[in-house]
């Protein structure tokens, strides 16, 4: 049995509840209004002072203990994916082609139980804000509620977040100090040629063969400009030229997905593909447009804080608790955006292994692990009190 604080524990059928009720209701990023409106109400009968409607569907609950001035925040996210789920279990989604695939509802009813045991002990001396976000998954859900304000309505000395991670032991913990997760870029690029009679390709400037020669000269970005021990992805997840065999189309278009771990790689991998699409594009006679759209940016922990998370892992359940050596992940969260304000850290905790939880996230498979809903929870409580007590003032 994953560790866990008695009294969390005793919560875990109310929390099982709460989140299988969750999932069985998914709602995609900004229609989080069943959700916000559980979230809320729980909250406000445990006697958090509740603000509704950040960012549409954000729900952030203060509570504030003893005399201490320190803030902090503990963000969540409620989102579903559009993803038709296969999992068959009796709590499945109800809702066509959407799905809790990446366990939001889990952390959901996670970050609820915790709220619910600091609200009943007190036992802390400061301000905390639990923060439940619409739109991590591609609606930027952190963005818009900097954006409307939410520094200025709560401000934090520090945040946290936390991600279930299947394949890794369930309830243990990796911590990462610096880059933790990648950032996450869309580059479209749009290749112009001039379209003719397939017979007769001299009359035309082929679309097709330029937009492969991107494909292909894009793949040496990160083998030949990227530093081995830096991290980079340069991915074509779809491309089109065309419909008919018997003409050279006009129009061609790519679609990437660029990562990368430091922000310096990040702006190099913005500028070489611009650089390499239009150089290619040209050998050929064509043209390129790129299209650069930031999206997430790289998700980087702060030394400090993610070494008081690793010390309060190891207090309450010994090394044991700990991944050793954890890796960054090249997955994305916008969490990143507030951490770009404050500092903080990005905690990942094993989903489990086997039959207990290893589907990977996004996968129409997978579900939240019950089991380390009361070692979430509890991970949250410890952390609260060890970085709102007197010691860390």
């Amino acid at each position: 049995m994953p560790p866990a604080l008695d009294e969390v524990r005793s919560q875990e059928p109310e929390m099982i509840e709460i989140r299988r009720t969750i999932h069985a209701r998914p709602e995609l990023a900004y229609e989080e209004h069943e959700t916000a409106s559980l979230v809320a109400d729980r909250l406000e009968r445990w006697g958090w002072t509740v603000h509704r409607g950040l960012a549409g569907t954000g729900v952030v609950g203060t509570l504030t203990s003893g005399n201490g001035g320190r803030r902090i925040g503990v963000r969540t996210d409620m989102d579903a994916l559009p993803v038709q789920e296969t999992s068959g279990k009796p709590w499945s989604s109800t809702v066509f082609g959407k799905m809790h695939a990446c366990g939001h509802d889990g952390h959901t009813a996670m970050l609820l139980a915790a709220a619910r045991h600091l609200a009943a002990t007190r036992a802390f001396d400061g301000t905390v804000h639990v923060v439940f976000q619409p739109a991590e998954e591609g609606g930027g859900g952190a963005r818009r509620m900097i954006e409307e304000g939410f520094f200025d309505l709560f401000p934090c000395d520090a945040m946290f977040a936390m991600h279930n991670v299947p394949g890794l032991p369930e309830g243990r913990f990796a911590i990462v100090a610096g880059p933790a997760m990648a950032s996450a870029d869309t580059c479209i690029i749009r290749v112009r040629g001039k379209g003719s009679h397939a017979a007769m390709p001299q009359c035309g400037v082929d679309t097709v063969v330029a937009t492969a020669s991107i494909v292909t000269a894009l793949q040496t970005i990160v083998s030949r400009n990227v530093a081995p021990l830096d991290m980079a992805v340069v991915t074509v997840g779809a491309m089109r030229a065309g419909e008919a065999p018997n003409v050279i189309p006009e129009e061609g278009e790519l679609r990437l997905s660029v990562r990368a771990y430091t922000p310096q790689v990040r702006d190099f991998l913005e500028r070489r593909i611009a650089d390499v699409a239009k150089a290619q594009a040209g050998v050929f006679g064509a043209a390129a447009d790129v299209d650069y759209q930031r999206r997430y940016p790289v998700v980087i922990n702060d030394p400090v804080q993610a070494a008081l998370c690793r010390d309060v892992v190891r207090a309450w359940c010994g090394e044991a608790g700990l991944i050793a050596d954890p890796k960054p992940v090249p997955g994305s969260d916008d969490f990143a955006f507030f951490l770009e304000r404050v500092p903080g850290c990005y905690l990942f905790m094993g989903n489990g292994e086997g039959t207990w939880g290893d589907c990977m996230l996004h996968n129409p498979g997978y579900d939240f692990n019950d089991r380390v809903l009361s070692t979430g929870a509890s991970l949250w409580v410890k952390l609260v009190e060890t970085a709102l007590s007197a010691a860390q003032r």
